[in-house]
Order: structure tokens, then C-alpha cells, then sequence
């Protein structure tokens, strides 16, 4: 059975001082794209699509995607501002992208299989992509009650370096998500973690289970990314900052009582790039996965 990949690789790594998306983590120039594609191939994924910006498509593609046309099939969706639903609009003086859900809807045409959403800039891990393909291979594509999405633990999420955004989930006794929560300031406290919201701080257990925007939806979830996207165009189209996130549609479907969300576990450990001081932590988590075996070097040939 056919899935598909939809990598998010749009961003524009304000924090970090570069495009995280094609930067060298691993020991023969690795980027973490390649280790995550790496890992969809070994789970059964059978197509990629990466969501780019035309400004950065020639290096994206000579750098890291050119390497796995033998490996997998590649396409390509582009996120620019101008990408809109009919009859909407957002102010001219707007440069920050729309976020995350407006992402996924950029690559509606391309995806007519379940399919699974990562950030770019994410290692995720093996196994995280094993359980998301055995999910995904029992969906019904035209099926809009069941989703899914792996969670994580908060404090194996944060940075040492400032604050990170995360999605803090509420779960049921049957790990079915509740509610998810986008928190965009959170950062690492010495007993756990708090978030910051109107200047105020809440404090955070470090225990809770967080969306590191690792989805997996049957693609009849395309037309309620358009509605939703519809939605928040018209309420803050002419805001410069506010962002589409996709754990509100995941958020939305729950709510309203259209999908079920199994959140699953994973044994893989997650770990990420936020700000440039991040980058050490990576390239030594990388290099002892590498020294286990899980990986080989070059990963790609």
C-alpha cells in the first residue's frame, strides 16, 4: 500500500541564522532530512514530497534531495504567500510565512494517499516512522474518522539554548488526544519547564506530551486543511505575524467530533535545532547512533 511523506521545509530558520533544511549534521555532510528519508524508505513509505521555497529550490535540490530519486519517489510543493484559497487575501506588508497548516494545504495536489507530516529540521528516529507507516497502511483514504500522531515528552524536547514552540497534548484513557494546545514560548525551567503567555510565566511539569508535528491523516483531511485555512485568512488575514498551525486543524477535527487522534508512543528519542548553539547537541546525538550501528556513513551512496 501507497504513503507518502510530506516534509515541511519552508521555513525560514529566523532563529537558527540559516536554512536549517540543508545544513550538515552528520559526519560525511549529512543533513537530518537524510536520515529521516533514510528511515521512511526502511518503514515502507513509497512517496516524499518536499514543501520548499522557490528562492531556495536549485540549492535544496542539488544539496539534499537529488540524492534519493533512486531511493524513492520525489515531488515537489512550493509555499509562497501568494498561494492562497479563492477569495482570500493577507496584507501586502507581510513576510513571515503562513505557518505549518498552510504548508500542508501548499501540497494538496500532490497527495491522494494517507500520509504522514515532519518538520525538516526533526530527527524523529527508526521507529517513529515504523509505527507511523502501520498506522497509516490501515487507514481507509476516504475515511475522515480516524488520524494519528506520535507524541513525545516535553522535557526530551527542550533547548538549552531559549525557547521552543511546542503543541501540549491532553489524552484520554484509550490515548486518544483531547486537546492540543500550541505553546510558543516554552522554555526549560530546573524543576521541568513553564511557558510564557502576555509576559506572564506558567510552569509546565516537563512530563507532558507534546506534538513535535509528526501527523498522520487519510488525505480526505485536505479539504478540511482548506476550510480551516479559509477560516483563519478571514479572522487575521492582515495580521504581519500570526501563523495557520497544524495542530489547530488536528485540534479542529477533534473538537468538532469529525476524527478520532490516536496518539502513539514511541521508543525513538527526538531531537532538534532550534537556535545555532543547538547544533553540537545534534551532530553528537547523530554520531552515537552512528557508533551503535543504527546508521551507517556515508548514510547515502
Amino acid at each position: 500500500m501507497k504513503v507518502t511523506l510530506l516534509v515541511l521545509a519552508a521555513g525560514m530558520g529566523s532563529r537558527f541564522g540559516g536554512l536549517k533544511q540543508v545544513d550538515s549534521f552528520g559526519p560525511s555532510g549529512e543533513t537530518i532530512i537524510d536520515y529521516s528519508i533514510h528511515d521512511a524508505v526502511e518503514a515502507g513509505f513509497t512517496k516524499v514530497v518536499f514543501v520548499i521555497r522557490n528562492e531556495f529550490a536549485e540549492e535544496f535540490k542539488l544539496k539534499v534531495s537529488d540524492k534519493y530519486k533512486d531511493e524513492i519517489e520525489v515531488e515537489f510543493a512550493f509555499q509562497e504567500l501568494d498561494k492562497l484559497p479563492e477569495g482570500t487575501t493577507i496584507t501586502n506588508e507581510r513576510v513571515k510565512p503562513l505557518g505549518t497548516g498552510h504548508a500542508v494545504w501548499c501540497a494538496r495536489n500532490l497527495i491522494n494517499e494517507s500520509f504522514a507530516v515532519i518538520n525538516a529540521d526533526d530527527f524523529y528516529g527508526r521507529d517513529s516512522f515504523k509505527i507511523m507507516s502501520e498506522y497509516l497502511k490501515g487507514l481507509d483514504v476516504n475515511d475522515i474518522s480516524k488520524q494519528c500522531m506520535v507524541g513525545y515528552t516535553l522535557s526530551n524536547t527542550l533547548s538549552e539554548n531559549g525557547y521552543v514552540s511546542r503543541g501540549i497534548c491532553e489524552l484520554d484513557v484509550n490515548e486518544n488526544l483531547e486537546l492540543i494546545t500550541e505553546r510558543t514560548e516554552i522554555i526549560k525551567k530546573n524543576n521541568g519547564a513553564a511557558y510564557i503567555e502576555n509576559k506572564v510565566e506558567h510552569p509546565l511539569s516537563g512530563n507532558e506530551i507534546v506534538s513535535m508535528n509528526m501527523m498522520g491523516f487519510s488525505p480526505i483531511v485536505l479539504d478540511y486543511f482548506e476550510k480551516d485555512l479559509i477560516s483563519f485568512l478571514k479572522e487575521r488575514g492582515n495580521e504581519l505575524k500570526s501563523e495557520f498551525y497544524l495542530p489547530t486543524v488536528l485540534n479542529n477535527l477533534v473538537q468538532n467530533g469529525t476524527s478520532s487522534v490516536k496518539v502513539l508512543n514511541t521508543d525513538s528519542v527526538w531531537f532538534g535545532v532550534t537556535y545555532k548553539e543547538d547544533k553540537d547537541y545534534v551532530v553528537k546525538k547523530i554520531n552515537e547512533l552512528i557508533t551503535n550501528g543504527e546508521y551507517k556513513t556515508p548514510l547515502w551512496q
